[in-house]
């Protein structure tokens, strides 16, 4: 049974969606040419704010391209980054439904997310986490930048890494596409776009709307036994202005409803739940360029509303939001070395209907020296200084180095290594959970203090004139003073005043055997260990991802073939105790066939082998799914 929105925000979206759409369609065709990232020298900003040669970087870095999102043809943004290496990944049954997405093994939660510079996370949560159920994906996203690794201290970030998602900037002539997706589960995508530029001026508009009937995720749920389904409509807006060649102003807004139906929720429980979220981030930023110096000025807002219905009754709600205020700014000092620096304010705010009004201000500061050493040798030092209300100053560091020496073969090896550290202050939900009326002892007797974080790795890179490239990493982190949730007496929140740890390797391949076929793989190895000396739940020791990607020579028809393996992970059933995963083995099948200049098909096998297995105890698979649909593009 379908989700219906309860939210009127939710239909004038939909209605200016089916405006889009009809404007596309109204338009003259052209066939686009295909997109390809502004970074032609491999550019990156994810790991210092500021563009960087990838090749002169020493933190651990992948990117996801935008030729490769749309091939793939996931609907969710969690589906494209579990291909990446170090990326673990555990639904709770479906779209919608809870997901994590674990990089080297640490909580989700202490993953940042950035989209077009917006942070995106959620401050109702239990922690200001990223809700990756809800980050569906698009094909006019250009690039996705992922920083592995404890060594996001420029963002204020904490143990799990980077995730900067780019959508595309307008440019020259109006342009624009439709996209109509339909699968199983009686899934349907509706999403379009259009946008364009000149130099005064470009804009990018996109909507998405996406729903599923869903499957009766939860094994528990053996009377009502319903369909667990999803509706998610997301608008994103981006708005450029350069009155000169050196200064630009930039609005980015984006707005996220969702409704989900789920099972076991409330007292007695129930298997007739439903939640709703409604998420607005918005962002104004100016950017300008004086000879040696930059500067950007910003200021973010993001608010979020939860809500939940038990029964058709409305059971909990909570609100959320974020103030943001930050200056960034570099000078380069020299012809072989840079100095990026910056301030930052985080306002929280967090009200539910329990009575908790709460309120928090975060500052920070950072500054990073960035230095060519040598002829091939770069290095990075930086420290960032955190004052928190509740929990007062901290200091975080970050060292990394890179050194690459060109063969005879015109082939290049590349060395690195970083090291970081950073710390999590309790977040307002665990600290008001914890003195409120639903807990007791042990929990209301636990005065949680911040966590902390630290983690290097050292990695070797190979890359070939013929396009080959291998990459290897050692990582090893850990977490100290973790605060975790009481599942034995569900008393609160605990702290286990030990240490965490995650640890392992990362291969990376990708060779192109001919100009019309590609094998590319990676490969994680992740030892983990929580306080008490057991492997960490939903953590798998071996990940593995292998794809061959064919392209036709006109380029009309693409194929990828994407395999990939879990082996070795644990979860944990309450009263029982722990319990091995099994095994499992996924192919996936993607084609994109153009028909005309203008109108290009799309299917995708999820599944192929129909393989039946659980990322999470007590949550069901899909399964065997088929996907197909069309865009239509235009200029």
């Amino acid at each position: 049974m379908r989700v219906r929105s309860t939210i009127s925000a939710r239909y004038r979206i939909r209605f200016v969606l089916s405006k889009i759409a009809l404007f596309l369609l109204s338009a003259v065709p052209m066939l686009l040419p295909a997109q390809t990232s502004e970074f032609q020298e491999e550019m990156i900003v994810v790991s210092s704010r500021i563009k960087t040669p990838l090749r002169t970087v020493g933190t651990a870095v992948s990117v996801i391209t935008a030729e490769d999102i749309q091939l793939r043809g996931y609907n969710s943004m969690a589906e494209v980054l579990r291909t990446q290496p170090g990326i673990g990944i555990s639904n709770n049954g479906g779209a919608g439904k809870p997901t994590s997405v674990r990089i080297r093994g640490e909580e989700s939660y202490r993953t940042l997310v950035m989209i077009d510079g917006i942070k995106f996370a959620d401050p109702s949560g239990t922690q200001v986490g990223p809700t990756f159920e809800h980050l569906i994906s698009t094909n006019r996203i250009e690039r996705i930048e992922i920083l592995r690794g404890a060594q996001g201290f420029i963002y204020g970030a904490d143990a799990g890494g980077v995730i900067n998602i780019l959508t595309r900037t307008g440019a020259g002539p109006v342009e624009g596409e439709a996209n109509i997706g339909f699968g199983k589960f009686n899934t349907q995508k509706l999403d379009g776009a259009v946008s364009g530029g000149n130099n005064e001026g470009d804009f990018f508009i996109s909507v998405s709307d996406l729903s599923s009937d869903g499957y009766n995720s939860r094994t528990s749920d053996t009377n009502l036994m319903d369909d667990d389904g999803y509706e998610n409509t997301t608008l994103h807006t981006k708005l450029g202005w350069e009155p000169t060649d050196n200064f630009r102003l930039q609005l980015v807004a984006r707005n996220t409803d969702a409704n989900n139906k789920f099972d076991s929720c409330g007292f007695p429980t129930t298997n007739d739940c439903t939640g709703s979220i409604s998420q607005t981030l918005f962002k104004l930023s100016g950017n300008y360029e004086a000879g040696k110096f930059t500067h950007l000025l910003s200021m973010g807002v993001t608010d979020v509303q939860r809500s939940n219905l038990w029964a058709g009754v409305n059971s909990f709600m909570t609100e959320g939001n974020i103030r943001h205020a930050e200056y960034m700014g570099s000078v380069k000092l020299s012809a072989i070395s840079t100095l990026v620096y910056g301030a930052d304010l985080n306002k929280e705010h967090v009200v539910s209907n329990s009575g908790n009004n709460l309120e928090r201000n975060q500052t920070g500061s950072y500054l990073e020296y960035q230095s060519q050493v040598g002829e091939n040798s770069f290095l990075t030092a930086g420290a960032r200084y955190d004052d928190n209300d509740d929990f007062g100053k901290h200091t975080s560091v970050r060292i990394s180095a890179a050194q690459f020496k060109d063969l005879d073969d015109r082939s290049t090896l590349k060395y690195r290594a970083s090291y970081g550290t950073g710390f999590r202050a309790p977040s307002l939900s665990e600290m008001a959970y914890n003195t409120g009326s639903l807990a007791f002892p042990p929990a209301t007797d636990t005065s949680v203090i911040e966590e902390s974080s630290a983690g290097f790795d050292v990695g070797i890179e190979y890359t070939s004139v013929s396009g080959l490239y291998v990459g290897a990493t050692y990582f090893n982190q850990k977490i100290e003073d973790e605060i975790f949730f009481d599942l034995v007496s569900f008393s609160g929140y605990l702290q286990s005043f030990g240490t965490n740890l995650s640890r392992g390797i990362e291969l990376i391949v990708e060779y192109p055997i001919t100009s019309q076929w590609t094998v590319l793989g990676n490969s994680t190895t992740n030892d983990t260990e929580n306080r008490e000396g057991l492997q960490r739940i939903r953590r798998p020791r071996q990940l593995t991802n292998i794809g061959i990607r064919f392209s036709s020579p006109n380029n009309r028809f693409r194929l990828l073939a994407h395999y990939r393996a879990s082996k070795g992970s644990v979860d944990e059933l309450y009263g029982i105790g722990r319990i091995p995963l099994n095994d499992y083995h996924i192919l996936d099948i993607s084609t994109v066939y153009a028909l005309s200049e203008t109108l290009e098909t799309y299917g995708r096998l999820e599944n192929v082998t129909d393989e039946d297995y659980q990322e999470v105890i007590g949550f069901r698979s899909a399964g065997l799914s088929a996907y197909g649909g069309i865009r239509i593009r235009f200029r």
